[in-house]
């Protein structure tokens, strides 16, 4: 897979539309709401997450993925904070499924457009730098049907079938996938279509990248960003809590391989 780094944006009149995936429980984080809507010094995960959208000068419109019992919440969340009252950005609430798949796949449906750029995030990764969104964005407009942020793997990855390891896997060739994910619109709903259809597929897509990746679609890798990491345990928010607390997130880099 190819690397890029560019941020800018391509002069390419497509449209970028961001998917904000906020409809998932979030057990392991513990808390009494959803994990979207936990607060982390006094924004929730998903206000952080639409706001570095709003931020990455590259997004058109943003779709915020929501379970239909907390839709009402997250569109008076986001409108008591001023959200919601920028009109060159619209944001749209289109209710989430059971998985991860049925929620995007039910915000690609909510698109009423055949070309565009997509990003797919989840709020969850709520302190993501703007400049990743962008440099996400950009290769995609850039000629890329599918891109996903990298960074280096820190552990040694072992294989293992019940209790038993089977395999070390070459750390240099191991990377640890974020998001915002970027897509073509059409090549991504033609994979969730296929996706769907299937008796069978073979696997749970955990992510769309592995999806396109099944669906037969290259997939790009461009540099990641720490500050991208997933809140997903009670030590993942200790750590974001602690770098809210120092500083906005805009002090780490990853090393240039």
């Amino acid at each position: 897979m190819k690397s890029t780094t560019d941020t800018t944006r391509p002069d390419d009149p497509r449209r970028v539309i961001a998917l904000v995936a906020a409809a998932g429980r979030g057990t392991r984080l513990g808390a009494e709401v959803p994990k979207a809507f936990v607060d982390l010094r006094g924004r929730s995960l998903l206000e952080r997450s639409v706001q570095a959208m709003m931020t990455a000068e590259v997004v058109d419109e943003i779709i915020v993925l929501v379970s239909p019992d907390m839709a009402d919440f997250a569109q008076g969340l986001l409108r008591s904070r001023g959200i919601l009252d920028k009109p060159e950005i619209p944001i749209r609430f289109v209710h989430g499924g059971g998985e991860r798949a049925d929620s995007v796949w039910a915000g690609l449906q909510a698109i009423d457009c055949q070309d565009a750029v997509v990003l797919i995030h989840d709020s969850a990764r709520a302190l993501t730098p703007p400049g990743l969104i962008a440099r996400v964005a950009g290769a995609v407009l850039g000629g890329a049907a599918a891109v996903v942020p990298v960074i280096p793997v820190a552990d040694t990855i072992k294989q293992v079938a019940g209790d038993q390891v089977v395999g070390t896997p070459a750390r240099s060739e191991l990377r640890a996938v974020q998001t915002p994910q970027g897509f073509e619109l059409a090549a991504l709903r033609a994979a969730n279509e296929a996706y769907f259809a299937a008796t069978d597929p073979g696997f749970v897509a955990t992510d769309d990248a592995s999806l396109m990746e099944w669906h037969g679609v290259p997939v790009t890798c461009v540099q990641g960003d720490p500050m991208a990491f997933k809140v997903t345990t009670p030590i993942d928010m200790m750590l974001a809590k602690t770098i809210v607390d120092e500083a906005e997130p805009t002090i780490f880099e990853v090393p240039r391989e």
